[in-house]
């Protein structure tokens, strides 16, 4: 399965609006935090090592 790279959101400003809230008001390693934990659940979501080591070698 190879990764999806083009854009595949619904309402992709009303995704980023959510994605800036869930970040107001933390501090930097708050804020930090929750994208650590906001990556590690969706990689278990995708669950595929294969893809997930494609998708770091795109975001890299």
């Amino acid at each position: 399965m190879a990764v999806t790279l083009t854009p595949n959101i619904p309402d992709q400003d009303g995704f980023y609006d959510e994605l800036l809230r869930a970040h107001e008001g933390l501090t930097k390693a708050e804020s930090d935090a929750l994208n650590a934990r906001l990556i590690l659940v969706l990689c278990n979501h995708i669950g595929d090592r294969e893809v997930i080591r494609a998708a770091l070698a795109a975001a890299k």
